[in-house]
């Protein structure tokens, strides 16, 4: 009787050692690959407790969370001819874990070294406006190079993004000359804009002026309230343009006269040379008379 409890206490004893050592636990971050006789199962093994057949079953783990790696800086020559140095980050995840397991020794290593030729391919394809307004768009053509060979091995590319675009200094003082041009440029355009306008209203303003003289009285008296307000012990009293252009005209006028030409005793005609004249014919009338005496 003792023998037969004996017998029954090992044998129990030696199946819970069978089923603690085929016995596994897999993470929530993670899925079971199982190996029996060195072949994969199709399917994997859920997060949870999971049971292995001792001695023939082999289980490897595969992390599905999204892997943030980021792509070393790489160096190229874009299309329009400039030297750049452009880095970037891929995030991906494992959608397969039986194909990250068998197809690729290592998907991590494998993604950063597509990575890597992609984004120094996409730098030769592109010119240097798109690498730095356009990057969306790059953003897309990179993820889709990097997705074509890793969709086989059970990778899915979530998303690429460049970080940061690294230009020569040379090129960046020229950038900045012609950003600060621009700047110039547009500021001038406002300025000029601005006085425009300004003019345009003065103008308006100056015909309703024109039309009612007692507007120009009272913007004058506005001007003096406006002046006085300053707490100033002097002040500026406006002159009326009017009356400056009366005594313009006054003194021209009055230069006018004076500047013409008056007759004097040396320029007016003395009356002895008149006489002369009317006297001039008459010593040829005793000629005239000569022949009528014989």
């Amino acid at each position: 009787m003792e023998g037969t409890v004996i017998t029954v206490v090992v044998v129990a004893l030696f199946a819970l050692l069978v089923l603690k050592s085929g016995m596994r636990v897999v993470n929530q971050v993670e899925r079971g690959v199982v190996f029996r006789w060195g072949k994969a199962l199709p399917s994997h093994r859920q997060p949870g407790i999971t049971f292995l057949i001792p001695f023939a079953d082999r289980m490897r783990k595969v992390n599905v969370q999204v892997v943030t790696m980021p792509v070393p800086t790489q160096e190229g020559i874009t299309r329009d001819n400039v030297s750049v140095k452009v880095d970037a980050v891929v995030y991906f995840r494992v959608t397969d874990p039986v194909r990250a397991a068998i197809e690729v020794q290592d998907y991590t290593f494998a993604v950063g070294q597509v990575a890597q030729s992609s984004l120094r391919s996409i730098i030769g394809k592109s010119d240097l406006d798109d690498l730095l307004s356009d990057r969306e768009r790059l953003h897309e053509g990179l993820a889709l190079m990097i997705d074509s060979p890793a969709a086989g091995w059970g990778i899915h590319i979530d998303r690429v993004e460049i970080k940061d675009v690294q230009l020569p200094e040379s090129l960046k003082r020229s950038m900045s000359r012609q950003a600060e041009a621009e700047r110039e440029r547009r500021a001038r355009v406002i300025t000029a804009d601005g006085e425009f306008q300004a003019a345009q209203q003065l103008a308006n303003a100056s015909r309703i002026m024109s039309d009612t003289p007692e507007a120009m009285q009272l913007r004058l008296l506005q001007t003096v309230v406006e002046v006085a307000a300053e707490k100033n012990s002097t002040l500026v009293m406006p002159f009326p343009v009017e009356l400056l252009r009366y005594f313009d005209r006054t003194v021209q006028k009055i230069d006018a006269d004076l500047s013409a030409p008056r007759p004097t005793q040396e320029t007016r005609p003395s009356p002895a040379p008149a006489e002369q004249v009317q006297q001039g014919p008459s010593p040829a009338v005793p000629v005239q008379d000569g022949p009528e005496q014989p």
